[in-house]
């Protein structure tokens, strides 16, 4: 008699046969045909997307359409300011560079005009 197991185990599963493998044709019509979850509480509508519980009507609904256009309009202006930023510094070098030359052509001059 065993001190810490049971005589009991069951029996292992029959390995499931393979049914054929899904083309694309019937993959995309199991996509087309999944249906969306829907929640009604009261006047207000969501609808399950994504991960997410997304307002469709009532007045969260409008203020989440309009919320998500702001964020997608603060997008847009953070990579724009992004890009003003790199060009502002890439023209900071050059514009130090430019003026290191200058300076540079500057004392050659004055030492050419020196050795007249």
């Amino acid at each position: 008699m065993p001190l810490f197991g049971s005589k009991f185990s069951p029996k292992r599963a029959p390995l499931r046969k393979n049914s054929g493998n899904v083309g694309s044709e019937e993959l995309e019509d199991l996509v087309l045909n999944q249906r969306t979850v829907q929640l009604r509480l009261g006047e207000q509508e969501l609808v399950f997307e994504n991960g997410e519980w997304i307002p469709e009507s009532g007045q969260s609904g409008s203020a989440h359409k309009s919320n998500q256009k702001l964020r997608k309009k603060l997008q847009e202006l953070q990579e724009e300011n992004n890009m003003l930023r790199l060009k502002y510094t890439v023209m900071l070098n050059m514009l130090t560079q430019t003026t290191a030359e200058s300076h540079l052509q500057e004392k050659e001059l004055e030492k050419l005009r020196t050795k007249k």
